[in-house]
Formats: C-alpha cells, structure tokens, sequence
C-alpha cells in the first residue's frame, strides 16, 4: 500500500521547479525567500533531528512558538519524521500550558526563548525530556541542532488511520479536549477543499492567520502546499499591508475580525481587489453586514 503519511501527499503537491518561492515574508525587515527546496530540506533536518532522540514512535510533539517559516517546517517534520503535531496557542500562560502538557504527555516541546524558563520548569516536572527553542528571527536551540542533520530524510511510513495531529478544543463548554486528527482526516481535508475551491499552482495565498490552529495550519497551508502555490508570509496581521499584497495575490483566508479591519482601510478598492480570485472567512460566523459591505466596497462575495 502507498505510504499514506500526510507530508507525502503534500509533498506530491509540490511544483517540479523546487527552486521557485513557496514563500515569501511580508513583514519582516528585508522579504525572505523560501524556495520549495528550501521546505523540503529544512523539514528533513528537522525530521533527522527528532530521529536522533530516544522518543517512542508516534511521540507528541508540542509547540508553543510564534508564527514563522521556520515553525511550519517544524509542522512539515513532526509529520515526515511520523510523530504527531501538537500546536499550542502563543497566548497560553502557565495553568493552561501544565493542564495540556499533563494531559497531551509529549516526548518534545518547542517554546520561544523568552518562554523557555517557565515552560521547561513545566515540562521537566512533568517528565519530558527534550525542551527546545525557535525564536521567529531563526534562531534558537532546535535549529542550531537541526543544522547538524542531513537534508535528506525518508517520510516515515503511516497509515490513514494513524494520528498525524491533536488540537485542543477552546474549553468553552468545560475543560478543553484533545481532538485527534488522522493523517486521513487532514489528507482528505485538503484534497476536498483544493477541488472545491478550485486551487491551482498559479495561485498566491495571503496567509495572515495564527498557524496554532486548524484555519491557518490547516485549511489554509495544506492548500497552498498541496496545490504548489506561493503565499505571502504575515507573521502578524497588517489590514493595510494586507490589502496592498492584494496585487499580486489570489486567494486570502481569515476570520471576521480581519475583514473588518480591512473594511476600515481607504485603501480598500475595487482596483485593490481585482487580482483576487477568492476570499474565504471561517473561524467564526460572518455578520451579513460585514458580507454586504465587502461586496460592495470589493465587488467580491
């Protein structure tokens, strides 16, 4: 049977020129650019890295990191290396951090370096081992370790039944439970959504939303990935910076609140708009004033 390891079925999505931009940063001081080689690789390091650890197959990996490049090719080597991803809201202090890292038992976690203090206090006491660090800038001790790796890395056998990652519900209704998503569940996800929504690899997503949970990780990167197309990198929304990379964009995805915000730009046009192909909001429902003012500031549903 085919190898039904998510990162495969991504990694099939890839373009044949490797060394075209998969991604670009927005806001940072200079652009960077990120080849699909450069995600190939860099997720193998990674990948070869957490081979080399004495952690059980199948291990959680828990990552309490900012948004960055470098945070998705952690994502992309929790899966290749056949362990399961287990992304945690930036915003969490330490209660809730002790609850999910009791509950979910990882083998690894990755905190930013400001965090690290308290978070691996939490994390040795409950018995895990390995605690690194991933800053936003590329820095910290999971890469410094990574760059010792080689770039090459085959992607662990996994079943469609096999879990690929675990997402805690927001605890609206009680205490937040783990969801368990299958390499199947995601696979299935991103194929149905790249038919529907008609992605092709001359697309460009504007990706703006936090990576810590199933919009941005998920729906959105999974698109882009498994159709071979380039996103636009906003480690934080910018309404205005935003509507301005709209010119050389396709599709955008986000939540209410960020339309909104758009909707208060003056910059936001028709003209601003026309290169735009889709725009989706989910996360939360959509005031049908907020749908009808976009129609008619954008002149797209």
């Amino acid at each position: 049977m085919p190898n039904a390891n998510l990162y495969a079925a991504l990694r099939a999505g890839f373009p044949i020129d490797l060394d075209a931009t998969a991604v670009e940063t927005c806001d940072t001081r200079e652009p960077l650019h990120y080849t699909w080689r450069d995600l190939d690789r860099a997720s193998a390091r990674i990948a070869n890295l957490l081979d080399t650890l004495d952690i059980p197959a199948a291990s959680r990996i828990a990552v309490h990191a900012d948004k960055s490049v470098e945070a998705l090719m952690l994502y992309l080597a929790v899966l290749r290396a056949g362990h399961v991803y287990l992304p945690l809201n930036t915003a969490y202090q330490a209660a809730e951090l002790d609850y999910f890292i009791g509950n979910a038992e990882p083998a690894v976690v990755v905190c930013a370096k400001r965090n690290f203090p308290w978070i691996s206090k939490l994390a040795f006491a409950a018995g895990v081992k390995n605690v690194f660090t991933l800053d936003s800038d590329r820095s910290g001790t999971l890469l410094d370790r990574a760059t010792l790796m080689g770039d090459e890395h085959a992607v662990a056998e996994r079943s469609a039944d096999d879990l690929a990652a675990i997402l805690y519900t927001s605890g609206t209704t009680g205490r937040s439970k783990g969801a368990m998503l299958t390499h199947g569940n995601l696979a299935s996800n991103a194929l149905t959504l790249k038919d529907y929504w008609g992605w092709t690899d001359g697309d460009v997503l504007i990706h703006t939303l936090p990576i810590f949970h199933v919009h941005g990780l998920f729906v959105a990167i999974h698109g882009a990935l498994i159709s071979g197309s380039k996103m636009l990198w906003f480690e934080k929304f910018d309404p205005q910076a935003t509507v301005r990379e709209m010119a050389r964009a396709t599709v955008m995805m986000g939540v209410p609140t960020l339309y909104v915000r758009m909707l208060a730009e003056p910059s936001l046009t028709p003209e601003a708009a026309s290169h735009m192909r889709l725009f989706i909001a989910g996360s939360a429902p959509l005031l049908p004033e907020t749908f009808e003012a976009w129609h008619e500031r954008t002149g797209h549903t």
